[in-house]
């Protein structure tokens, strides 16, 4: 991977009144060292579909997922469904497994055997604009 390191500031900046900021600049911060932690079991999806909005995932952002991770109860995942990728939250209640959306639009979806079902990783960070 290529050295991008930009300047990360000492300071933390408050989202209501503002505050005096510091005026120098502590270290430097390659964005790949922070939301990385396994290179060669990390991939970068984007998102299409509104049915993570209330995770804060929005159409458009870009996804940072670990498939070196184990899926944990309540981690969000990319899964494979019958052959389509979906970003759910993965609910596991002892032998029942459920892929959850975080909007009230759409319909929880109850893993049964019949269906082929795949974590293809978990989902670390999310990236997304703000402007």
């Amino acid at each position: 991977m290529n050295d991008h390191r930009l300047p990360l500031f000492s300071c933390v900046v408050p989202c209501g009144f503002p505050s005096p900021a510091d005026d120098y600049v502590e270290t430097s911060l390659d964005l790949n060292e922070l939301v990385i932690a396994h290179p060669a079991a990390t991939f970068y999806i984007r998102v299409s579909g509104d049915s993570m909005n209330q995770a804060g995932i929005s159409p458009g952002d870009i996804l940072v997922v670990d498939r070196a991770l184990s899926p944990q109860h309540h981690d969000i995942v990319v899964a494979l469904l019958d052959g389509e990728f979906t970003v759910k939250r993965l609910h596991r209640n002892g032998e029942i497994t459920s892929l959850l959306p975080a909007n009230p639009a759409y319909a929880p979806i109850r893993v049964t055997e019949a269906m082929q079902f795949q974590v293809w990783g978990v989902v670390t960070y999310c990236l997304h604009r703000v402007k």
